[in-house]
């Protein structure tokens, strides 16, 4: 009797995680705002000339005391050509992250995106992670970083996974029923010119599958910004910026400069999907004519009024009802209400992962012990 109640019981736990299998897009069915197939049809219908070119800048990884610096640089006082502050998205994971910081940045006006608790090698773990492996490293970590940082849950939106090793459908599933609205982990390489635009996953996608699993079934409302590809010199495709292979001399700040025009161009030029500067900071701490290569096109896209550098969430709320670039500079810009961080600094934790012990810093009360899968606020 009881193996039959254990069979019954894991019989109910695998059906309980079953989706639907994701059929070819109905594009009747599937209309704005809540649904998109996945198209380079250019959301709205409006022209391309019409359409807001929004830049979207990532960071992955902790936010430190070495790389907070550099992020000040890039962002502090910058603002878009319609005089609202310009954005960024930080994929944010657990260990090594000084959370004072990440107030910091949330207070800017950037965006926090999760990135996992633990961040952990090998790749393989995240290729087969299962559904509670990813309630774990994500549906936690929305309540570790409200907490530790300080920021309200509800402004946590996206998630991006660690080495960008999807995991099929458990990932997808776990941001909606944990209410996250998109996933930005998903090179895309085979539609380029004209582009792929953001879409969801009601349906079944028309992107290539280059880091599999890839989700197979319907994910209704939940989005893909996919990872649109830079072309480096020799014509690969690179879903970050520091993982291009071939790429100007890094000490020639005008060629860096040039190779970032020409891959932001063929965005500008065509039918105006986002255009990705995705990186990781110590790429430009060690490269730092890239950096200055990088200020440079910030100010030059200033010069372009129809040009807008926001947060990713920015870009959705933009496709759920497309406007026109006119009708976009008008609107307000985006409210965020301040939080206070009363840092405190916490150590030595005890990490029961490890052994180790680690210092945190954190906005409010110290956790009793390293926080980390299974135990995200320390308790």
């Amino acid at each position: 009797m009881k193996w039959l109640l254990l069979t019954v019981l894991l019989a109910l736990a695998v059906t309980a995680h079953e989706l639907p299998l994701a059929e070819p897009c109905d594009i009747e069915a599937c209309q704005l705002p809540n649904c998109r197939c996945s198209s380079t049809e250019i959301p709205g219908g409006l022209a391309a000339s019409n359409v807001p070119q929004f830049v979207v800048l990532t960071f992955d990884d902790a936010v430190t005391v070495t790389n907070i610096g550099t992020y000040r640089k890039l962002l502090i006082g910058r603002t878009n050509s319609n005089n609202c502050p310009a954005g960024a998205t930080f994929y944010v994971n657990h260990e090594y992250t000084n959370y004072q910081f990440v107030n910091e940045l949330y207070n800017m006006g950037c965006e926090i995106a999760l990135h996992s608790i633990s961040h952990q090698t090998p790749v393989t773990y995240w290729k087969q992670a299962s559904y509670e492996d990813m309630e774990k490293e994500f549906a936690d970590q929305i309540k570790q970083m409200s907490k530790f940082a300080n920021m309200s849950a509800s402004e946590i939106y996206g998630v991006r996974m660690p080495f960008l090793q999807m995991a099929g459908n458990n990932c997808f599933h776990v941001m909606k029923d944990y209410g996250l609205v998109y996933d930005s982990s998903w090179p895309n390489t085979d539609i380029r010119n004209p582009g792929l635009w953001p879409y969801t996953l009601d349906y079944a996608s028309i992107q290539d599958c280059i880091i599999p699993p890839c989700p197979t079934a319907s994910i209704p409302g939940i989005w893909v910004f996919n990872m649109s590809p830079w072309i480096d010199l020799a014509g690969n495709t690179c879903s970050m910026v520091d993982s291009c292979v071939v790429v100007p001399d890094h000490n020639d700040e005008e060629a860096w400069f040039e190779f970032i025009l020409t891959n932001f161009e063929r965005h500008y030029y065509g039918n105006r999907t986002p255009f990705p500067f995705y990186i990781h900071e110590w790429y430009l701490a060690i490269h730092p004519a890239v950096l200055r290569a990088l200020v440079r096109f910030a100010d030059y896209i200033n010069s372009l009024s129809d040009v807008l550098t926001v947060n990713q969430i920015e870009v959705i709320d933009w496709m759920r009802n497309p406007v026109t670039v006119e009708e976009y500079r008008l609107k307000p810009c985006k409210q965020h209400i301040q939080t206070t961080c009363a840092s405190q600094s916490c150590g030595p934790l005890t990490a029961d992962h490890t052994q180790m012990s680690y210092w945190m810093t954190v906005c409010g009360e110290c956790p009793r012990e390293y926080p980390w899968l299974g135990n995200p606020l320390g308790l």
